[in-house]
């Protein structure tokens, strides 16, 4: 994971204006945006559907008017619905949910989430986004929070949940949702808007020489974060924005994706040797490769040898230019709620050339 600095000084540093520049582990679509700011032409993939939809509304981002629309014909139709339909469903759900959201609140939520097509339709998907954004998060610091307290980052687990929340006598506070979102969605925009696209698939990256037929052999520089070995698992930690996506309302494990990448060191290496596979079509005869790699359970040293070795083992004349340039991550979200928990050790930075 990194900051927008992080994309845009190595923008800056080694594209010109026009280049292809790649993301295949799109997260936050904080390179694809950088990239359209700077008029790169901006290319993305990633197969969790969250990382999809957010970088996705950033790879087309409507006028606000079609935003507004959107929401105020939702709202009205929203006012039409039964409430009886709606708490049927709403009952038929976990009881994480009742105690996670106000009852008006999660019928809103309920709502949008049907009635919003974030795969088919642009302002649709911009609005999924918004809801993402907004979600879950810490109540008593911001009021654009839809749920009872959590971290903003990642969805806690059900049962621990709601044992935090009748420890601390927490209540979910009651959000108007289309208020809210109208509100985002005027903060989101204004300061304009990319006056260029961004070409962004959901898609297993192992896939994106396929996926990404378009852009072989003139992708100019990649820049990226892969998964972090130990560190973090999005099916899991990311659960509840997949119930909102059309995923089920509880953790799954190996549902989206069944890689073992997360927790095995050697599934690790061989998918990221895999993925750099994936991508080395794309690449054009001068191609950087920008990558920031996180470490909990292992050394600075052994990160770098076993990045190198999976990009030698998909593209054998890659040498590091410039690295590595290693950072300590700031302090994560959830040690406020899981005090002592352990997240990524250091984070560093490499550069390598792909002649």
């Amino acid at each position: 994971m990194f900051p927008h600095t992080f994309a845009r000084e190595y923008l800056m540093r080694h594209t010109s204006a026009d280049d292809v520049v790649l993301d295949p582990f799109s997260g936050r679509g904080t390179t694809l945006l950088e990239s359209l700011l700077l008029n790169r032409q901006a290319v993305a993939l990633d197969i969790n559907p969250v990382a999809a939809c957010v970088t996705g509304a950033k790879a087309h981002v409507p006028a606000l008017a079609k935003i507004e629309a959107r929401l105020n014909l939702l709202e009205q139709e929203y006012k039409t619905v039964s409430s009886h339909e709606l708490d049927v469903e709403r009952h038929a759900l976990p009881a994480f949910f009742r105690h996670a959201f106000q009852f008006r609140t999660l019928r809103e939520l309920l709502f949008v989430r049907h009635k919003v097509d974030w795969r088919g339709d642009d302002v649709d998907r911009f609005i999924a986004a918004l809801v993402l954004g907004s979600l879950h998060g810490e109540t008593d610091k911001s009021s654009s929070c839809f749920s009872n307290q959590m971290p903003r980052t990642i969805s806690t687990k059900p049962d621990y949940s709601i044992r935090y929340w009748a420890k601390h006598g927490l209540r979910p506070p009651r959000r108007r949702v289309f208020d809210i979102l109208k509100d985002r969605a005027r903060y989101r925009l204004e300061q304009g808007r990319p006056t260029c696209d961004g070409f962004v698939v959901e898609a297993n990256v192992r896939d994106a020489s396929v996926s990404l037929q378009k852009w072989q052999g003139r992708v100019r520089a990649v820049i990226t974060s892969p998964p972090y070995l130990d560190v973090t698992n999005f099916e899991e930690d990311q659960w509840l924005r997949l119930w909102f996506l059309g995923g089920l309302p509880r953790p799954t494990y190996g549902l989206v994706s069944k890689d073992a990448r997360y927790n095995n060191r050697e599934a690790y290496w061989t998918f990221l040797a895999e993925a750099w596979r994936g991508i080395a079509g794309l690449l054009d005869k001068k191609a950087i490769i920008i990558c920031r790699i996180g470490g909990n359970k292992q050394s600075i040293d052994a990160l770098a040898n076993g990045l190198l070795w999976t990009l030698r083992s998909a593209i054998p004349n890659t040498e590091l230019l410039h690295g590595p340039v290693v950072s300590s991550p700031r302090q994560r979200q959830t040690d406020s709620f899981r005090p002592g928990t352990k997240g990524c050790g250091f984070e560093a930075d490499f550069v390598f050339n792909t002649n």
